[in-house]
């Protein structure tokens, strides 16, 4: 070999590629567990999956002084309590709301600062906002959060840690209304709840349309009694996360 060759950089950059690779694996990997057959089989906890003879209800997004203020007056005509993954930034924006959520005996937990989709591994960024948002919680609603939702239900590697590190316990759902999309009516929100409710179940709502059709929060409002009288004509109680019973 001659001496005023350069040595061969093939070996820098496969090392690089696999530290890409790695860490793109360790962002991306624990995002499978929004499928649901995988949360069911691998992650019950995740799932939600909770006592038998209960059902966990829980609403997105909010709040939204809009919107939030109508949610909590049907549920207390349905004698219910849920919980509600709020998000900082609209927790800020609605303080009033989101203390009336606690002064109405509801629990409060973590969306996230604002909803956008975690692409790009953001490690720092996810754990400053995260707390933050716990933060904010603890101080507008007077207690401490216990629990984590991730916008879309998308849990990357760097969510998990942050949520882990803030002392929050990741959970998404098991049935869901999909009141987000275009077109739904109170209807199909019960028929698609419907379809996955089972004893034990968490089920997703939304009480804005933040991220959602304009308008989608008054479908899910429509579709809210029948919702908790089908529960309960299946002996179920319908009430939040704490009352739940998810083991782990």
């Amino acid at each position: 070999m001659r001496a005023d060759r350069p040595p061969s950089t093939f070996p820098a950059r496969c090392a690089l590629s696999t530290c890409a690779l790695a860490g793109a694996a360790a962002h991306i990997g624990p995002a499978g567990t929004w499928l649901a057959p995988v949360r069911r089989v691998l992650f019950p906890a995740l799932d939600g999956r909770g006592h038998p003879e209960h059902i966990a209800l829980t609403f997105d997004d909010g709040p939204d002084r809009a919107s939030t203020p109508y949610f909590l007056d049907a549920l207390d005509r349905l004698a219910v309590r849920a919980t509600f993954f709020v998000l900082g930034r609209a927790l800020l924006e609605a303080p009033e709301t989101g203390r009336e959520l606690a002064a109405r005996g509801h629990e409060v937990a973590v969306h996230g600062w604002d909803h956008r989709r975690p692409w790009c591994p953001t490690p720092l960024r996810d754990l400053r906002e995260l707390r933050r948002t716990a933060e904010a919680v603890t101080v507008v609603c007077g207690s401490r959060p216990r629990w984590y939702r991730p916008p879309y239900g998308v849990l990357t590697g760097g969510r998990w840690a942050a949520a882990r590190h803030v002392g929050l316990r990741p959970v998404l759902w098991s049935a869901w209304g999909r009141e987000w999309e275009a077109g739904a009516t109170a209807r199909t929100v019960v028929g698609n709840v419907g379809r996955d409710l089972r004893g034990g179940g968490t089920v997703l709502l939304h009480d804005t349309d933040r991220a959602a059709a304009p308008g989608s929060w008054r479908v899910t409002l429509q579709a809210l009694p029948e919702l908790v009288e089908r529960c309960r004509r299946q002996g179920l109680t319908v009430g939040p996360l704490r009352d739940h019973g998810i083991a782990g």
